[in-house]
């Protein structure tokens, strides 16, 4: 039995990979795991989404931004009082789901990496 085309969870942005125990129900499949499925996607999470495309359309076209930055945009208007914290890891993911629609890149070093498997700092720029 071969393995079916790769999805994308729809939460956090990583690609799902497939397990024989959803052989049935892999057109439902929609998260990576029982957390994504909790957290699904929030306001703030769209906001965040929102937030990277402004910052990439007010820059230069070939710039790039940090999703940290986006973390400090939203948090400063929600009046949080710390967004590394707070928001770092919902950045990330929108910046993931960003690259799966296919409006942004994510880049280490300048070279444009696969968004499941990124680990440390990394920018997103236009596509």
């Amino acid at each position: 039995m071969s393995t079916p085309a790769p999805k994308t969870c729809v939460s956090c942005g990583r690609r799902i990979e497939w397990r024989r125990k959803w052989a049935r129900d892999w057109e439902q499949v929609r998260y990576c795991s029982t957390s994504c499925r909790r957290r699904g996607i929030s306001a703030v999470d769209a906001r965040l989404e929102a937030t990277i495309l402004e910052l990439l359309d007010a820059g230069p076209r070939s710039g790039s931004v940090a999703p940290s930055d986006a973390a400090r945009v939203v948090s400063a208007q929600d009046g949080t009082s710390d967004p590394e914290a707070d928001l770092a890891e919902p950045a990330r993911r929108a910046a993931r789901r960003l690259v799966e629609s296919g409006k942004a890149q994510i880049v280490q070093g300048g070279r444009v990496v696969d968004p499941s498997t990124a680990k440390g700092e990394f920018r997103i720029r236009r596509t």
